[in-house]
């Protein structure tokens, strides 16, 4: 077991005044297996109302609105989360003609089947995927080579792609962040019909940290696919989701779940920062 604390800060600064902003943050650690949610809060700056909402995915969403001049939005998020170790699966996977009969009768198996405009990978990986679900016995054999394959193929780097990347377009580079190796990976899988999710939360980024040290962090992706069950993987670390990660939501890509979306009124261009510290205490 893990307890971690984690305090996220996030906003946009602009270069003179801004009138009105809309604004949705997704923020805040979710209630899950194995993962629970001891105390959690979000502060925005202005100090304005704001009305929460769980989104079509299972997200928590915090919507707010600032309806005066402006020329900083800010939002930290503290929360303190205990995650317990996942144990070994006691349920059997299904093999390929079961996941096939799953899916024609569960609407959210199909729509994490689907391909998205981020997802949607090149030939070359669709032919990867492939080669693996024919050589593998089992759709969860066949997902872990994918996953494999895929972290050894792209180098994390920061700074040479951006949200709008597509895995098509990371794929070609060899190079991402956590964010396109979770697109590249969720498009080869969803390639040999394995339905797989995006999943945004946090991971600690030091298993030796001592306890009570703070340390940065930053925002973490990885992915979630489907065999009778949701299996949790991180492919930009090739680890299997652990006592390190915090989940905060999942959809069909990150287009689904950024910590921070919004739209202004105003002639100003806008910065956008981020600081995540993070500190396991048990």
């Amino acid at each position: 077991m893990s307890r971690i604390r984690i305090r996220h800060s996030t906003g946009f600064r602009y270069e003179g005044d801004v009138h009105t902003s809309y604004n949705e943050a997704r923020m805040l650690p979710a209630a899950a297996n194995g993962q629970y949610v001891l105390y959690s809060h979000l502060d925005v700056l202005p100090s304005t109302s704001t009305h929460s909402y769980i989104d079509y995915w299972g997200t928590k969403v915090t919507a707010f609105d600032v309806l005066s001049g402006h020329h900083e939005l800010s939002l930290t998020a503290a929360s303190l989360v205990e995650v317990t170790p996942r144990g070994p699966r006691l349920d059997a996977a299904l093999d390929w003609h079961g996941i096939d009969a799953a899916r024609e009768r569960s609407v959210d198996l199909v729509e994490q089947t689907e391909q998205t405009l981020l997802t949607t990978p090149p030939a070359e990986v669709v032919a990867i995927a492939l080669d693996a679900r024919a050589r593998t016995s089992s759709p969860d054999a066949a997902a872990a080579e994918i996953l494999s394959t895929v972290h050894h193929s792209v180098e994390f780097e920061a700074g040479v792609t951006g949200v709008r990347t597509t895995a098509e377009e990371a794929w070609v580079e060899r190079r991402g962040v956590c964010q396109d190796i979770s697109h590249i990976a969720l498009g080869a899988l969803r390639a040999v019909g394995i339905p797989s999710r995006y999943v945004s939360g946090y991971l600690h980024p030091q298993p030796d940290a001592p306890l009570g040290q703070t340390v940065d962090g930053e925002s973490h992706a990885w992915v979630e696919y489907w065999d009778g069950a949701w299996r949790g993987w991180d492919p930009t670390n090739d680890v299997e989701i652990g006592e390190r990660h915090v989940l905060v939501g999942h959809g069909r890509d990150y287009n689904d779940v950024p910590p921070l979306r919004g739209v202004y009124a105003g002639l100003f261009s806008s910065e956008m920062f981020v600081k995540v510290e993070i500190t396991r205490e048990a």
